[in-house]
């Protein structure tokens, strides 16, 4: 199975679920593009409405779904319009992406049931279809186990511990 997540810059997320059993392969990229094959200062600079993203392909017997949504809710605020931690833009708003249109309801109802629930403010997280995704540059690609003291907004080693306890209802 695979999912496209964002959440933020992509290292850290890529970084994370690396680590999570389950996780069969992560590439990072650019989703939902208004440009084929975006650069990364395009995006930077807002040409481009894509949002960094990890392509995440999962094996179902090992990971389910539901699971993976937890750890990805678990270091993402679902409610950041445009932003995650100092990470700025649009190219960082979060969002949950697929190319199986039969996944979109499920993933929204796991939301509206035990996401939004958890918040005061509105779960602004955009659950779609993928229309696109271009992998990243090179040096953009497993930057964090490359340069293990570069920035991340993700404390990465929150997928080596059991899910925060307000999940767990």
């Amino acid at each position: 199975m695979e999912i496209y997540l964002a959440g933020g810059c992509f290292w850290g997320l890529q970084g994370y679920f690396d680590l999570i059993e389950g996780v069969r392969k992560t590439q990072v990229g650019y989703a939902n593009s208004s440009i084929p094959n975006p650069s990364y200062e395009q995006v930077c600079a807002n040409l481009t409405n894509a949002t960094e993203a990890v392509h995440i392909v999962y094996d179902p017997a090992i990971l389910s779904l539901t699971h993976l949504l937890w750890r990805f809710f678990d270091v993402i605020d679902p409610t950041a319009l445009n932003y995650q931690a100092n990470d700025i833009g649009t190219q960082y708003r979060n969002g949950i992406y697929t190319k199986n249109p039969e996944l979109l309801p499920s993933i929204r109802a796991f939301i509206a049931q035990h996401i939004t629930p958890l918040y005061t403010r509105e779960v602004v997280t955009e659950v779609m279809l993928l229309q696109n995704f271009f992998v990243a540059e090179s040096y953009h690609q497993k930057y964090l186990a490359k340069n293990p003291y570069g920035y991340c907004h993700i404390d990465i080693t929150k997928a080596l511990k059991p899910l925060n306890s307000k999940y767990l209802h």
